[in-house]
C-alpha cells in the first residue's frame, strides 16, 4: 500500500483558504478540492467516527461528543475508548487487504484501546489529591517518554481553556513527524484543533482568526513538506465550519421550569440527577439530545422544546432516521438550533447555586459541552495574582478550586453542529490525486472509501 497522511484541520473551510493561508493556497493549485456533506451532529467525535468507518452515527453509535449512558444513569462526555465506536475502522480494513499495513493515530478521537499500531493523544494525569497534570497517552507506552524527551510535556493548558495557543497543534504535528521517523506507518491520521478556539470564542469573523489561519498554515506546511519528502501522499480534511452565533439557549432551564428536571442539593449547590428526571437535555454545540425517561411525556416535551426561541426543529423517531441518528444512544428527541443560536447545559436558575464544576474547566463532570471554559471571569479583580496563588497552593499540596470560568453564555461568538448555510462554509477534502476525486462534492461516508483508494493507488 502507498504511504498516506490525512491531516484533519478542524474548522478549515473552502472560504477560509486565501491570503491568510499562503501555503495551502499554493498547494491547492496542484490539487483538487471537494466539499463534504453534513453529519448530524457536526461535532468532532461524530464526524471523525463517520470518516474512519464509512458509516453514519446510526451505525457506528457516536451520536455526539457525549451522551446519556442509560445503564449507569450518567451523562459522560469525551471518553477515549475506541471500543465505543461500533463499526470497523479504516486501519482494520486496510490491514485485511495488506498484512504489512500499519497505522498511526495522532489525536483523532477515540484513540485509546484501539487496534491502530501507534497512538498519541492528550491525556492528563488525574492525581488522587485532585491535581490535573499535563501529559499524553501513547501506544506503544514508551513512545510517550520518547516524545516528551524530544518535544517536552504536551501543553495541555494550551489545548483547551482560556490559554489556548498554536503550541498544542504544533506539538501534535511534531509528534506526528517523530512517530513517522520512528515507525514509518503506512497511514498517519493527524488531528489539528487550532482553528476551533477563537472561532468559537469570538466568532469566525473576528480579527484573531486571521492570525490563527496564518499559524495553522505554517504548521501544516511544515508537516506536508516532511511527509512529501518521504514519498507520502497527503489528504487535507476538515469536519465542519463554525457559524457566528449570539443566542445561547438554555433547554434544561426550560425543562426545569416546566417540572421535568430532577435536582438534588449538596452543600447548597445544585446537581442534575438524570436518572430521576422525566426529561433533560444533553447539549452539544448546536444540537441537543433530549432524553425522555417518562415516555408518556414525549409528545408534550416535544411541543415544549419546539416552542423555545432559538430552536429551529426537533427530531422525533422518524426524523432521526432520516438524519441517520436513530441509535439507542441518541435522545428520544434531538433539538437543532437556529443558525444564530447554540445550546448550553445550564440547569440552575440561580448562579449562587451553580455546581462547583461550573466555574472550572471540567469536561467530564459537566452534563453537556461548555465552550465558556475558553474564558476567564471578567468580574474577578486581580485575576492573575489570584491564579498564581492558587497554583502555588496546588504545588504545596493543598486542595484548591481553579474557579475562574464565568457563567455568562452570551460571551460565545461561534458554534457548529447544524448544517452549514453553504458548502463554502462547510468541511472539505483536498488531494493531489485528482483522478481519485472525480466529484466536486462528496458524502461524509465516502471519505472512508477515498482514504482506502489513496492507500491502494
Amino acid at each position: 500500500m502507498r504511504k498516506t497522511v490525512v491531516l484533519d484541520i478542524v474548522g478549515l473551510t473552502p472560504a477560509a483558504i486565501g491570503q491568510n493561508t499562503p501555503f495551502l493556497k499554493k498547494w491547492l493549485e496542484d490539487a483538487k478540492l471537494a466539499t463534504v456533506g453534513h453529519v448530524l451532529p457536526a461535532v468532532t467525535c461524530s464526524v471523525q467516527s463517520t470518516y474512519i468507518t464509512g458509516k453514519w452515527p446510526s451505525e457506528h453509535g457516536i451520536v455526539a461528543n457525549g451522551w446519556y449512558f442509560r445503564d449507569v444513569c450518567e451523562v459522560r462526555n469525551w471518553h477515549q475508548s475506541n471500543k465505543l465506536v461500533q463499526a470497523p475502522k479504516i486501519w482494520e480494513k486496510a490491514r485485511e487487504l495488506d498484512p504489512t499495513f500499519t497505522c498511526a493515530n495522532i489525536n483523532w478521537w477515540f484513540a485509546m484501546n484501539s487496534t491502530a499500531d501507534y497512538t498519541v493523544t492528550p491525556r492528563p494525569q488525574y492525581l488522587a489529591d485532585g491535581r490535573k497534570m499535563p501529559d499524553c497517552y501513547t501506544y506503544p507506552m514508551n513512545l510517550r517518554d520518547q516524545l516528551t524527551q524530544k518535544l517536552g510535556t504536551f501543553p495541555l493548558f494550551e489545548y483547551w481553556g482560556p490559554r489556548t495557543t498554536i503550541n498544542a497543534s504544533r506539538w501534535l504535528a511534531q509528534a506526528a513527524v517523530e512517530t513517522d521517523k520512528l515507525y514509518d506507518p503506512t497511514l498517519t491520521l493527524v488531528y489539528l484543533p487550532h482553528l476551533d478556539y477563537n472561532s468559537q470564542r469570538y466568532g469566525p469573523d473576528h480579527t484573531t482568526v486571521a492570525k490563527d489561519l496564518q499559524e495553522i498554515d505554517q504548521v501544516v506546511g511544515e508537516l506536508i513538506m516532511h511527509f512529501e519528502e518521504r514519498g507520502a501522499q497527503v489528504i487535507i480534511l476538515s469536519e465542519y465550519g463554525i457559524d457566528k452565533v449570539s443566542q445561547p439557549v438554555h433547554l434544561n432551564r426550560v425543562l426545569r421550569q416546566n417540572g421535568y428536571l430532577s435536582i438534588r442539593e449538596e452543600r447548597g449547590l445544585e446537581l442534575l440527577d438524570p436518572g430521576t428526571c422525566q426529561a433533560f437535555a444533553v447539549a452539544d454545540h448546536q444540537i441537543a439530545h433530549i432524553y425522555v425517561n417518562d415516555l408518556a411525556k414525549l409528545a408534550e416535551v416535544r411541543k415544549l422544546i419546539e416552542s423555545v426561541p432559538g430552536v429551529e426543529k426537533v427530531l422525533g423517531p422518524e426524523e432521526k432516521a432520516a438524519y441517520h441518528l436513530d441509535h439507542e444512544r441518541a435522545g428520544e428527541l434531538v433539538a437543532i438550533a437556529d443558525k444564530d443560536a447554540w445550546f448550553t447545559y445550564y440547569y440552575w436558575l440561580d448562579d449562587a447555586k451553580a455546581p462547583d464544576f461550573a466555574r472550572v474547566i471540567d469536561i467530564h463532570k459537566k452534563p453537556g459541552f461548555d465552550p465558556v471554559e475558553m474564558f476567564t471571569n471578567p468580574e474577578i479583580k486581580m485575576l492573575m495574582p489570584k491564579v498564581g496563588f492558587k497554583v502555588l497552593k496546588k504545588k504545596l499540596g493543598f486542595r484548591m478550586l481553579m474557579d475562574i470560568i464565568p457563567l455568562d453564555a452570551t460571551l460565545i461568538g461561534g458554534s457548529h453542529g447544524r448544517e452549514p448555510e453553504s458548502p463554502e462554509k462547510g468541511p472539505l477534502f483536498i488531494t493531489k490525486n485528482k483522478n481519485l476525486l472525480p466529484q466536486n462534492s462528496i458524502a461524509p461516508t465516502e471519505v472512508f472509501n477515498l482514504m482506502l483508494a489513496h492507500l491502494q493507488a
